[in-house]
């Protein structure tokens, strides 16, 4: 069942009879009391007494176990002097039975004109109904929160997808799903935090800034913003990289952040403006260690939070337990596109051709490298679905990364992908000062000539790494992506409690 949209005139005409409803209730006293204190809540309660075998009706009196809930009510059946009443709080719901005999003709008589949606307290002893249903016979019930707007008329799930995004706070009253989908990315969250930071791993959670005076990290396009006291222009972090590895400089040698980065592009069902990234930095590692630690942080998680691997994400099965395929981005590109020839893919004029005969668009200024992962990203990318490190990069698309020894125009770096999207991105750290220096003024000749993703020069981060940075390895895990895989969510959006959107007028 979904939601009914409520007539705009019925709405007005329910909010104008709650909104008399409070008025006679202010008239007896403080209408918001916030003197009620539960002891209990719904859910465990109900995982408490599940076992029917144990606990029969005659048991649970027994028990007179006293209780004290506070939670909205969602559905309410008044039967003459007996009412039932299903309220919710965060872990779950429980049913009410109400007698009128018990709580006093006025409270009962006041109980028959609130409303669905409404925050209640009450005390009384645990009970099993004749139809089995664990309820708390209601002793004493007050009325917490009057709720002035209505509820969608079936409370099953809000079909209404830009309601979803736009009025969360609905969502999560009225659609389980949505609720168990947050709940599970606070627990994916808090489990990798306790993985990193184990003893054999020793990861460090840091802080570092989110308003940078120059974009770095990643190529991307940020948003630009004004400090008024220190009159100079700032920018919302693309990315925390520089910082963390100022810090594995400074002897943090394994160090971690769970951060929200800020990218001025497009929104998808991929894409939004802000997102949380996990980034993490280990010394004396290469992104080969990277790539296993990455593997099993994510095989881990899927165990603990959903107690398995294979795992299905818009109707396609993926399997995170056997060991994750390892592919060169040239071979995968060769394999997915077998008109191109080895020597092609490094001919810029080759590359631009196959571009234009297959629609790709790309700048002028695209080195061969840029060109590959072009191609790479309309042919491939999407035929990835089951996890595969695509690695060894072109160095002309990855600025930070170490170029390998065999072959200083790759580098040694991978991204993952699963479901035919980007889940991850790591390398071996470019630890060289003289290397990045030339590598950043390749960037701003980028950036002169119309690439607005090209990083700017990073002067502080070059003197940084000349005071030495051991070899290190790097990871960034989209964790919005993530959440979507193992929630099997086809939107971002739905695994961002607020998402941006454009204003509703």
């Amino acid at each position: 069942m979904t939601d009914v949209p409520v007539p705009p005139a019925t709405e007005n005409r329910l909010i104008a009879e709650r909104r008399d409803k409070l008025q006679a209730i202010r008239k007896q006293g403080p209408a918001f009391p916030n003197d009620f204190r539960p002891n209990s809540f719904a859910g465990q309660l109900q995982r408490e007494f599940s076992d029917r075998e144990r606990w029969t009706v005659e048991a649970i009196e027994g028990a007179q176990r006293s209780v004290a809930v506070a939670g909205r009510v969602m559905l309410k059946r008044v039967q003459g002097k007996v009412s039932f009443v299903q309220i919710q709080d965060y872990s779950g719901r429980i049913q009410l039975f109400v007698h009128k005999a018990t709580v006093g003709e006025e409270t009962y008589n006041a109980f028959k004109g609130w409303d669905v949606g409404d925050i209640v307290g009450t005390e009384g002893s645990l009970m099993l109904t004749r139809t089995g249903e664990l309820s708390v016979r209601v002793k004493t019930l007050r009325l917490l929160t009057k709720g002035l707007r209505p509820l969608p008329e079936k409370w099953h799930g809000l079909a209404d997808v830009e309601r979803r995004y736009r009025q969360r706070y609905v969502d999560l009253i009225v659609t389980d799903a949505t609720r168990e989908t947050f709940k599970k990315r606070s627990r994916i969250v808090g489990f990798m935090r306790a993985w990193l930071e184990a003893e054999s791993r020793g990861f460090m959670e840091v802080e570092t800034p989110m308003m940078h005076p120059i974009p770095g990290g990643a190529t991307a396009r940020p948003f630009a913003t004004h400090h008024n006291a220190l009159d100079m222009d700032l920018f919302l972090r693309v990315a925390p990289e520089l910082y963390l590895k100022r810090l594995v400089v400074g002897g943090f040698e394994r160090v971690y952040e769970i951060n929200r980065n800020f990218r001025n592009e497009g929104i998808s069902t991929r894409h939004n403006p802000e997102f949380t990234m996990l980034e993490l930095y280990q010394a004396y590692a290469s992104y080969i260690e990277i790539m296993q630690l990455t593997e099993n942080l994510l095989r881990d998680t899927a165990e603990a939070v959903l107690e398995r691997t294979a795992l299905t994400w818009e109707g396609r099965v993926i399997d995170l337990g056997p060991t994750f395929r390892r592919w060169a981005l040239a071979e995968a590109v060769q394999h997915h596109n077998p008109e191109l020839d080895a020597a092609a893919l490094r001919n810029v004029e080759s590359l631009r051709s196959y571009c234009d005969g297959r629609g790709i668009t790309y700048q002028h200024s695209y080195g061969w490298g840029k060109l590959l992962l072009e191609i790479f990203e309309k042919t491939v990318e999407v035929e990835l679905l089951q996890p595969t490190f695509i690695t060894h990069y072109p160095t002309e698309v990855s600025p930070l990364a170490r170029a390998c020894d065999q072959d200083p125009e790759l580098t040694d770096r991978f991204e993952l992908f699963i479901g035919g999207k980007e889940i991850a991105n790591g390398f071996s750290e470019l630890n060289d000062p003289e290397d990045q220096e030339a590598r950043f003024r390749a960037q701003v000749e980028a950036k002169d000539a119309g690439d607005d993703e090209a990083m700017h020069f990073d002067a502080d981060y070059i003197r940084a790494l000349e005071f030495g940075m051991p070899p290190t390895g790097g990871l960034g895990i989209g964790i919005d992506r993530l959440v979507m895989l193992y929630t099997d969510s086809a939107s971002i959006r739905d695994v961002l409690l607020f998402p941006h959107m454009r204003p509703e007028h």
